[in-house]
């Protein structure tokens, strides 16, 4: 099955996005093995190339590493490093919740008073 690929964003920086969120999710754990760029290319219905690129660009981030006895690329393990990709993640999805909110009208003053009545809620 292909994945959906947004027209406005190069495709090897959405393969890159979705596998930092494998990442940050647990999907693919600290230390495991990363999928082959033959698995991932068919899985995305890419050209191996453009998935090869996404791995690179998640490699000079020091998210995955090749290791060259092991074959393959695997997560990186280093807490400081997943704890950064979080705090990254988190706040990234804290931007573009806020600029949705504020297209829909509300006010940093109205953002405020809606969240605290969510938290509330829950």
């Amino acid at each position: 099955m292909s994945w959906k690929f947004d027209d406005g964003t190069p495709i090897y920086l959405q393969i890159a996005e979705r596998i930092r969120t494998q990442i940050a999710s647990g999907e693919l754990p600290p230390g495991g093995k990363i999928p082959t760029v033959r698995e991932i290319a068919e899985t995305a219905g890419v050209n191996p190339n453009t998935v090869q690129r996404a791995l690179s660009e998640l490699e000079s981030s020091a998210l995955v590493a090749s290791e060259r006895g092991n074959g393959g690329r695997f997560v990186n393990d280093n807490p400081d490093i997943l704890n950064k990709l979080n705090h990254d993640l988190a706040r990234g999805a804290t931007v573009d919740y806020i600029a949705r909110m504020r297209k829909l009208g509300f006010d940093k003053a109205a953002l405020t008073n809606y969240l605290t009545e969510f938290k509330e809620e829950k």
